[in-house]
C-alpha cells in the first residue's frame, strides 16, 4: 500500500490593518501654518441583501470596502447574503467599530449565517470552496451614524484568487451536484509541490473527502494532531480505490497557529 502523510497547512489568512497620521512638516510654524480642512463624513448607506460585487481576492479578505454594488446577471465574485445592525455599545459606553469587541461580534454571527444560507451540514460546508467574508463601516462612516455590518458569500478558485459566481447560490451545498461544483479539490498530491486548492469544478486529481474532528477545543499538539487523522484518512483512501491492495491517501492537520484562527479540524484526501 502507498500512502502520502504529508501536512500541508489548511487555508489561513490573517489581514492586519494599521492606520497613520500625517506628521507636521519639520520646522513649520505651527502659529503660522494654514490648516486643511478635513472633507466632512457621511453615513455610508446600508448595503442590501443580495447585493453582489466584483472583488479582487485581496479587497473580500479587507475590513471594509468601497466597491459598488453590480448587476447580479454581469461577473461578479461576491453575493450579499445577509446584512444586520452592529450593537457598539457595551455596559453604556459606545465602542469602536474597528473594536476587538465589535470584529468578533461579525466573525461570529457572518459564519453562522452562512450556514442557513448555502445549507449541509457543518462537514460539506468545511470541505467546500465556499467562504464567508464580512464588512463594517469605516470608523469614519461610524462616526457619522453607521452601524451596519455586511455578510458576502465568496468561492475561492485557486491561490489568491475568486471564482465568478453564477446563479442562486441559496443552498448551494444542499444538494450532491451543489457540493460537487463547490467541492474541495487539488491540482496534486496534498503536500506537493504542485499541489494547489482549487474547485472540484475545474480541472483536478485529489479531492477532500472527509473531515477530521478532535476530541477537545483546545489544541492537541502536533504530534497527536497528526496522529489523529491517519486511521481515518487511510480507510477513506481504501474504499475509494479500485484495488484494495494498491491505493493513495493524504492527510492535513491544522497546526497551532491555524488551530487559534479557528481551522479546528483536519481533512482527508483521495486521488480524484
Amino acid at each position: 500500500m502507498r500512502s502520502l502523510l504529508r501536512s500541508t497547512g489548511l487555508l489561513a489568512v490573517l489581514v492586519l490593518l494599521a492606520a497613520c497620521t500625517p506628521e507636521a512638516e519639520p520646522g513649520a510654524d505651527p502659529q503660522e501654518a494654514t490648516p486643511t480642512p478635513l472633507p466632512s463624513a457621511t453615513a455610508a448607506p446600508t448595503p442590501k441583501e443580495g447585493a453582489c460585487y466584483r472583488l479582487s481576492f485581496d479587497a473580500a479578505l479587507a475590513y471594509t470596502s468601497d466597491a459598488a454594488p453590480r448587476r447580479c446577471r454581469g461577473e461578479h465574485t461576491s453575493v450579499t447574503y445577509a446584512v444586520g445592525a452592529l450593537d457598539t455599545v457595551v455596559d453604556g459606553h459606545l465602542v469602536a467599530v474597528d473594536s476587538r469587541r465589535v470584529k468578533a461580534q461579525v466573525a461570529e454571527t457572518c459564519p453562522r449565517l452562512l450556514a442557513e444560507y448555502v445549507g449541509g451540514s457543518v462537514d460539506q460546508r468545511r470541505l467546500s470552496m465556499l467562504r464567508a467574508v464580512w464588512f463594517t463601516p469605516t470608523v469614519e462612516e461610524s462616526d457619522a451614524g453607521a452601524a451596519w455590518y455586511r455578510c458576502d458569500l465568496i468561492a475561492v478558485a485557486g491561490d489568491e484568487s475568486l471564482a465568478a459566481l453564477t446563479g442562486d447560490l441559496g443552498g448551494a451545498l444542499a444538494t450532491p451536484e451543489g457540493r460537487t461544483r463547490w467541492g474541495m479539490c487539488g491540482t496534486a498530491a496534498p503536500g506537493s509541490q504542485d499541489f494547489e486548492r482549487v474547485l472540484c469544478s475545474g480541472p483536478h486529481s485529489w479531492r477532500a473527502v472527509e473531515v477530521v474532528t478532535f476530541p477537545s477545543e483546545d489544541y492537541p499538539g502536533e504530534e497527536a494532531a497528526e496522529a489523529r487523522g491517519q486511521g481515518q484518512c487511510e480507510d477513506a483512501g481504501n474504499a475509494a480505490a479500485e484495488d484494495p491492495l494498491d491505493f493513495q491517501w493524504g492527510y492535513e492537520w491544522p497546526t497551532e497557529e491555524q488551530w487559534d484562527s479557528g481551522t479546528t479540524y483536519g481533512l482527508c484526501w483521495v486521488p480524484d
